[in-house]
């Protein structure tokens, strides 16, 4: 959910606040289409389908995922995303996809690595980056209980379902899920399952949808005490995130309202941060000072200290809740890592050369822009020089990877 994106004044920018708007706003194009399917009562019965029952039905069940191919937590790598394009123009847009709910959480053999920071930031921050509002409470449980039926099925070679839970074969974990009290808040157990950070947003009685629940981990550049309780608008009209009121605003509520259950929509973003901390940029300001912000980062940085930090975001309604429940993936690689893979380095210069006054302002490209594309205009040459034809581009590669 691109949604909880911090003022660029007050709190830093986030990855998560441009996926909203941009989920958003394409998104109602599907939306719209799939809101005029008519629900299997309403066919029967020929009567108009109330809206809420038609979107969310409690007796609904995701489909039990395919185990995927050949997965181990040793050589799956990560996914190849490289979710930008080239110039002139940087198009705010939707980049959403809908995908199948098979694809709902992707895993890889990082997953060590997240799990122990994960696990240190529970053990050091918990209360600063998990909580559960009372009224996402039946929420939490429920997104707890499609993740203990998903993943056994999607990884089985990571986790086997028990009676009462799920063990982690990997790290010898178990996990009961049923027993009351839980060992400790649904979400923290939710977050320890998975790589992603993950959000609840809960409908009130205004009909605007609010951040009651999440466990913001590996957020980077915002923090989840900042925005708990806002409704959407004001997540993102507090993060002055770029042309949110022209373009984005109205097409995120439609999309919130019509969303199905059934349906698992995804968009990718791409940031640079000028550290190596996938938790929180520390070249912002510290994680606990009061207001954070990309003028507190040293400026041309040696290229060794830039890092790529990409998110694969997913969207889905849980069904007996209704709240829709938000997957924040990052991806983070070094920028010389990923500058040696053909047509990266040209079309990732053009890109970041691309983005408009107010888009280079939020992403903080003064503090970087010079010495990074600098930098990747000579790797694009030195490709050019071994012979890479660029007009083969497109038949290898296509969006967002």
């Amino acid at each position: 959910m691109a949604v909880f994106m911090s003022p660029i004044t007050s709190v830093m920018q986030s990855p998560v606040a441009v996926c909203l708007l941009v989920v958003c706003s394409a998104a109602v194009f599907y939306a719209f289409r799939y809101f005029r399917v008519r629900t299997p009562s309403s066919v029967a019965s020929g009567a108009k389908a109330d809206s809420k029952v038609s979107l969310s039905l409690e007796s609904y069940l995701y489909p039990t995922p395919e185990a995927y191919p050949d997965w181990s937590i040793e050589t799956t790598k990560p996914l190849p995303y490289r979710a930008f394009r080239y110039g002139p123009t940087y198009h705010v847009t939707m980049g959403l996809r809908t995908v199948s709910p098979d694809a709902w959480i992707e895993l890889d053999n990082h997953f060590p690595k997240y799990h122990a920071k994960k696990a240190d930031r529970l053990a050091n921050r918990l209360e600063k980056c998990v909580h559960t509002d009372p009224t996402a409470w039946d929420a939490s449980i429920e997104l707890l209980d499609e993740l203990v039926r998903y993943l056994p099925a999607r990884y089985p070679t990571l986790y086997r379902r028990t009676p009462v839970g799920i063990d982690n074969l990997w790290s010898g974990e178990s996990f009961n899920v049923v027993q009351r009290p839980l060992a400790e808040d649904p979400m923290a157990i939710a977050a320890r399952l998975v790589q992603d950070d993950l959000a609840l947003m809960i409908e009130g009685e205004d009909g605007r949808y609010y951040l009651r629940g999440g466990a913001i981990l590996l957020a980077g550049f915002w923090r989840l005490s900042d925005k708990l309780g806002m409704p959407l608008e004001e997540i993102h009209t507090s993060a002055d995130v770029p042309q949110y009121r022209e373009k984005l605003h109205r097409g995120m509520s439609n999309f919130f309202t019509r969303l199905r259950c059934g349906q698992t929509y995804c968009r990718n973003n791409y940031f640079i941060q000028v550290d190596d901390d996938l938790a929180w940029s520390g070249s912002i300001g510290a994680e606990d000072d009061e207001v954070v912000s990309w003028s507190t980062a040293e400026k041309d940085r040696a290229v060794e200290h830039h890092w790529f930090r990409s998110e694969r975001q997913s969207l889905r309604r849980l069904p007996k809740s209704k709240a829709v429940v938000f997957t924040i993936r990052t991806y983070f690689h070094p920028v010389t890592e990923l500058a040696q893979e053909d047509y990266v380095p040209g079309r990732l210069a053009s890109a970041v050369r691309s983005w408009s006054d107010d888009v280079a302002k939020y992403k903080g490209r003064d503090k970087y822009g010079r010495v990074l594309c600098e930098y990747l205009d000579r790797e694009h040459q030195k490709q050019l020089d071994r012979g890479l034809d660029m007009s083969k581009e497109d038949e290898l590669h296509s969006y967002p990877f």
